[in-house]
C-alpha cells in the first residue's frame, strides 16, 4: 500500500510540474513558428490544426527526467526512492526523444519540410538504440524474459530473447506514432497503459519501476490539459517516438510483452491497420482496405467526429487495460 501510495504521489508531482510549464512551452514554440504541417491526402477537418504548436512531447519528457534523476542522486544521501533500472527506460526515453525532435524539426524547418527524416534512416536509428537497449535489459538489468499467463516461473528465451526484444520496442515506438493523429489520443491511450503496467509491475515487487510508470502517468495527464480537443499544443515525434519506445521496455521489464496486444490494443490496431493498408494497396493494385490508415482516420471517415473516436478508441483502451492486468495475475 505504502508503495502504490507513493508512486500516485509521484504522479500528481509530476502532473504539477507538466501543467506549470506548459503554458510558457506554448509561448516559446510560437515564438519560434514550430507548428503543426498536415498532410494534404487527411481529412480535411484536420486543417484546423495547422500552426499549432508541436514537439510537445517535451513537456512530458522534462518533469520524469527531472523527477528520476533527482530522486535517483537522492540515494547517494540513504534515501531509496528510485532505482537505477528505471535509468533504462529513461535514457530510451532521451535517445527516442532526441531523434524525434530531429525528425519533427526537419519536417518543420529542414530540407524535408512537410515530410521530416527519411523513412529508412529512422527506422535504421530505432533498430540500433533498441539492439543496445535489448542487451542492456538480458545482460545488465537481466530481466525476466518471458511469463506465460498461469505460470509462476519465467521462461528463458535464450538467442530469441534480442531479437524479440528489439522488434517490440521498434514496433511500440512506431505504433504509439501511428496513433498520434488526434487530439488526446495518444496521451490518453498512453497513460492507461503505463498506469496498467505501473499496476503490474508493482504487484511484481518492482517498486521502482511502477513508480516510473506512473511518473509518466501524471506527466502525460499534465500534457492532455493542453492537448485535449481543441489542442493547443501537439506531442509530435518528439513524444510518440519515446513513449512507445519507453512502453515496450516497460513491458519488456515485467517480463508480461505478451500482453502488450491486450493492455496496447489501439496503438498495436494503429500499426497493423496500416500493415493491412499497405499490403492490400499493392496486391490489388491501388485498391484500399481502410479508407484512410491508420485507422483513427478510417473512423473519421466514416462520420465519427474526433472526440468520439478518442473517447470510444480510451474506453476499448481501459477496458482491454483492465484485462490485461487481470491476466497478468492469474
Amino acid at each position: 500500500m505504502k508503495d502504490t501510495a507513493l508512486a500516485i504521489a509521484l504522479s500528481g508531482l509530476s502532473f504539477m510540474l507538466a501543467v506549470i510549464w506548459g503554458a510558457p512551452l506554448i509561448q516559446v514554440l510560437k515564438h519560434f513558428n514550430i507548428g503543426k504541417l498536415i498532410r494534404i491526402e487527411g481529412p480535411e477537418s484536420h486543417l484546423r490544426k495547422l500552426g499549432t504548436p508541436t514537439m510537445g512531447g517535451v513537456m512530458i519528457l522534462m518533469p520524469v527526467a527531472l523527477i528520476t534523476v533527482l530522486l535517483n542522486a537522492a540515494s547517494l544521501i540513504g534515501l531509496n526512492v528510485l532505482g537505477r533500472s528505471v535509468l533504462v527506460p529513461l535514457l530510451a526515453l532521451g535517445g527516442y526523444a532526441i531523434m524525434g525532435a530531429i525528425d519533427d524539426w526537419e519536417g518543420i524547418r529542414g530540407p524535408r519540410r512537410g515530410l521530416g527524416m527519411r523513412a529508412r534512416t529512422k527506422f535504421i536509428i530505432q533498430v540500433i538504440m533498441a539492439v543496445a537497449i535489448a542487451f542492456g535489459l538480458q545482460y545488465l538489468l537481466r530481466v525476466p524474459q518471458l511469463y506465460w499467463p498461469g505460470l509462476k516461473v519465467p521462461i528463458d528465451l535464450g538467442v530469441l530473447y534480442i531479437p524479440t526484444a528489439t522488434f517490440i520496442i521498434v514496433g511500440m515506438s512506431n505504433a504509439v506514432n501511428f496513433t498520434d493523429g488526434l487530439d488526446g489520443l495518444a496521451g490518453l491511450i498512453s497513460a492507461t497503459a503505463f498506469a496498467a503496467y505501473g499496476l503490474i509491475a508493482l504487484s511484481q515487487g518492482q517498486v521502482f519501476l511502477g513508480r516510473f510508470c506512473f511518473t509518466l502517468v501524471g506527466a502525460l495527464f499534465g500534457f492532455l490539459w493542453f492537448n485535449v480537443h481543441p489542442a493547443e499544443l501537439i506531442m509530435g515525434d518528439t513524444g510518440s517516438q519515446p513513449l512507445g519506445a519507453a512502453l515496450g521496455i516497460v513491458a519488456l521489464m515485467t517480463g508480461q510483452w505478451l500482453l502488450l496486444p491486450l493492455i496496447a490494443i489501439i496503438p498495436v490496431s494503429e500499426a497493423l491497420s496500416v500493415v493491412i493498408q499497405i499490403v492490400y494497396f499493392r496486391f490489388t493494385h491501388g485498391k484500399r482496405f481502410f479508407k484512410m490508415a491508420p485507422i483513427h482516420h478510417h473512423f473519421e471517415l466514416l462520420g465519427w467526429s474526433e472526440t468520439q473516436v478518442v473517447q470510444r478508441f480510451w474506453l476499448i483502451s481501459l477496458m482491454f487495460a483492465l484485462l490485461g492486468v487481470a491476466v497478468s495475475v492469474v
